[in-house]
């Protein structure tokens, strides 16, 4: 069973069906209810909103506990939010968030947001960009270096280790987008709407063992 966590905000419906179609014969369920959480065999954390609202309604609904329980043992995928989540501080707000992964959560900054031609750049970074794999992982197997994936978001995580680092894109500067350790992967980018190779990296995730 594939948990995707309601927890009364996020892209969940998206994700749900990326993964239902990916994985026809999984159980896929878009669930607050601690008890299903911790009985599935992987678990998937969306986001799409701000983050102190996303905080607020993680601890309204009792679920940060559950979230910190369950990615400590099984296949954990954060997708968007869900990436910045893990960290332990967000500027946006500024709020305090789960604090897996020592780190802070920035937004873009405006001096930053230029083309080598001198172009300006807007925030949010909306659309595609291409994603460095900055080291292997299985959930990047058969995903070609460079790919192009959907963005949509302000803010962007700052790993206090760089080892962290999975993959990342250049939009102004170079940031970083996806993040592994153990049975944890997240990525900035949104895979439910990044065509083949989202979906490639959703079916590498259900068959995933959790180990790099």
């Amino acid at each position: 069973m594939i948990a995707v966590i309601d927890y009364g905000m996020g892209n969940l419906r998206s994700v749900a069906k990326a993964l239902s179609y990916v994985a026809p014969d999984a159980q896929v369920v878009v669930t607050p209810d601690p008890g299903v959480i911790r009985s599935a065999d992987r678990v998937v954390l969306p986001g799409q909103s701000a983050m102190p609202d996303t905080m607020r309604c993680l601890d309204d609904t009792g679920l940060r506990a559950v979230c910190l329980e369950v990615m400590r043992d099984r296949p954990f995928l954060g997708v968007c939010l869900g990436l910045q989540m893990l960290f332990d501080r967000s500027e946006e707000g500024p709020t305090d968030c789960l604090g897996v992964f020592p780190g802070e959560v920035v937004r873009f900054r405006d001096e930053a947001m230029t083309t080598p031609t001198g172009e300006r750049l807007k925030v949010p970074h909306m659309g595609w960009n291409r994603v460095r794999q900055d080291r292997a992982h299985p959930l990047w197997r058969g995903i070609e270096d460079d790919t192009r994936f959907y963005f949509a978001h302000s803010y962007h995580p700052v790993p206090a280790d760089p080892e962290l680092t999975a993959g990342s894109a250049d939009y102004g500067t170079r940031f970083t987008c996806a993040i592994a350790r153990a049975n944890i992967f997240a990525v900035q980018f949104h895979p439910e709407k990044s065509h083949r190779a989202g979906l490639t990296l959703l079916a590498n995730f259900v068959t995933w063992n959790g180990r790099s």
